[in-house]
């Protein structure tokens, strides 16, 4: 009996072979059309095979192997119940990690039955086929293989941060390197190719639309990687200019797009000299449609270029005073002190007067208006506030130090101007004001100056047309 079952194994692993080799000549060299009665000779072949393996599960060795591998999923399940708590707790104390750590440490976590489960596996058939011929752990392998490739293409495709992209880039994978494993990769092949259309002279079958879909998908996935890791590199040179970072990041993602949606289509099969008659459609819906779309995309690329403004910088623009979050294609972000982010067309910036508190440096002069009393000797009120105004925080004392100046003689006070220098813009203004107007009011109040009010007296007058009645 043994002697058969290697005999059957051995044939087995022959067939396995075979499939494997057919499948990459297959994969080497393009498909040829496959006709509808092609298509049901392989569906009927397929469903023969599923059904040859569905009775081969009967056999005393196969239906061990099958109560094996479900106890091992049992045990996978059980031993991730027990160890996800422990393991969350000690993922809550790795503070200052980097967050590629955490996305795979979070991955290991949701994915622990199915860690434990391929270590487990593998034990088994390594154990087995010591113990016994390889023939009796022959459903085990591949189930492991099957369970190591599934556990592979979920770290892989974590590099990918897009949801939707990652989760067709997984199935994808998964769906693929399941018929691969199992010798069916040739006939979904032929079967995918046999469902197809006629667009004149090209023809468009489901196996290209896979192809496109998954090459377009990787290549995105590999272009947003490249991207992100070039735009931090560039992000941490400070030889370049924030505006120059800017612009070399969006000119890099248009070239690594372009080549992403280039290649998918030359997957797909189609002729890009085709795209010469779109670009005609486009140039025409531009010119009929999307003014505003162009203009906005040109005056983003001139405020790079002119370096007018640059992330960080304090603008104001109408009513609207914020500092610039981002640069963008289309917009600027601006957000205020409220927490208001406005996103303003570039084109406005572009047609409109925009100021500019930090476009040379990011020194801010503040100017607060006071008066004292015509009793209060001026020089001293003058030496008073410019001392007041120093010890606020945020105040400079150099190289611009505060200066008072006496501007008028008003009905009822001596008028004062207070200038003072800040250098942090963003940490608000009415803050500073107010901190410099109370600390003038400590010193004021501490030198016994005073800060007059207007003072009026009001008469009441009898009408001359009212008055007591003469008899």
């Amino acid at each position: 009996m043994e002697t058969m079952a290697d005999l059957e194994e051995m044939t087995t692993d022959a067939q396995t072979g075979a499939e494997q080799q057919t499948t990459l000549d297959q994969t080497a060299t393009p498909l040829e059309g496959v006709t509808s009665q092609d298509a049901q000779e392989i569906a009927l072949g397929v469903w023969g095979q599923v059904l040859s393996f569905a009775e081969g599960l009967v056999r005393t060795w196969n239906a061990y192997q099958v109560a094996i591998a479900l106890a091992l999923l049992a045990i996978s399940v059980l031993l991730a119940q027990f160890l996800r708590p422990r393991l969350y707790e000690w993922m809550k104390e790795r503070e200052g990690w980097p967050k590629w750590r955490y996305r795979y440490l979070v991955t290991l976590h949701r994915r622990l039955p199915l860690v434990i489960f391929v270590i487990l596996i593998w034990l088994t058939v390594w154990f087995m086929r010591g113990m016994t011929w390889p023939s009796r752990s022959y459903l085990l392998a591949i189930l492991a293989n099957l369970s190591t490739a599934w556990l592979v293409v979920v770290v892989v495709v974590r590099l990918v941060n897009n949801a939707f992209l990652r989760g067709v880039l997984r199935y994808g994978a998964w769906i693929w390197v399941t018929l691969s494993i199992l010798g069916l990769s040739e006939e979904a092949m032929k079967l995918m190719d046999s469902a197809a259309i006629d667009l004149g002279d090209a023809r468009l079958s489901l196996w290209q639309v896979a192809q496109g879909v998954l090459m377009l998908g990787f290549t995105i996935a590999i272009v947003r990687f490249l991207s992100r890791q070039s735009s931090a590199t560039i992000q941490s040179n400070d030889s370049i200019s924030p505006t120059m970072q800017v612009l070399i990041v969006k000119v890099m993602q248009v070239i690594l797009y372009g080549l992403a949606f280039i290649i998918g289509l030359r997957t797909l099969g189609f002729d890009l000299r085709g795209l010469a008659v779109l670009s005609g459609f486009i140039g025409v819906g531009l010119g009929f449609g999307l003014q505003k779309v162009v203009s906005n995309l040109v005056s983003g690329i001139i405020i790079l270029l002119d370096k007018s403004i640059k992330p960080g910088d304090v603008i104001s623009l109408g009513e609207t005073f914020g500092w610039i979050n981002a640069l963008g294609a289309r917009y600027v972000s601006v957000v205020t002190r409220d927490g208001r982010e406005y996103l303003i067309p570039n084109e406005d910036l572009i047609t409109g007067q925009v100021v500019n508190w930090s476009h040379t440096n990011s020194y801010v002069r503040l100017d607060i208006f006071f008066g004292t009393a015509y009793a209060d000797d001026p020089h001293k009120v003058r030496e008073i506030a410019v001392d007041a105004a120093k010890s606020v925080g945020r105040v400079l004392t150099y190289p611009n130090a505060p200066v008072c100046h006496i501007v008028g003689f008003g009905d009822s006070s001596v008028d004062y101007i207070l200038r003072f220098w800040i250098e942090d813009p963003t940490k608000g203004l009415t803050n500073i004001r107010g901190n410099v107007y109370l600390a003038l009011w400590d010193a004021f109040h501490a030198a016994g100056i005073s800060i007059p009010f207007p003072q009026r007296e009001v008469r009441l007058l009898e009408d001359e047309g009212e008055g007591p009645e003469k008899a």
